[in-house]
């Protein structure tokens, strides 16, 4: 996949992830973009690891993985912003 194809890959994962895990969220637009993508990375190191594959293009499976990544990396952004 191109970067612009990882731009908008990330940023439908991080709207998602931030709709499953509904909050105020310091941040914007961008912010859910780089945890989009970065959930990307994330979800398909994981699912590598667990042998499911990875994030390679645009499927089902690959989205999952990425949406995954994202509701993980937002837990760790919102636990991180809440102790500063």
């Amino acid at each position: 996949m191109g970067w612009i194809a990882w731009i908008i890959f990330g940023l439908i994962a991080g709207l998602i992830a931030k709709f499953l895990m509904p909050g105020r969220d310091p941040g914007g637009f961008i912010i859910t973009i780089i945890i989009g993508i970065l959930g990307a990375v994330v979800g398909g190191f994981i699912g590598q690891t667990l042998g499911l594959g990875g994030v390679d293009g645009f499927n089902l499976g690959s989205f999952v993985l990425a949406v995954l990544g994202a509701i993980i990396l937002l837990f760790i952004y919102r636990a991180i912003k809440a102790r500063g």
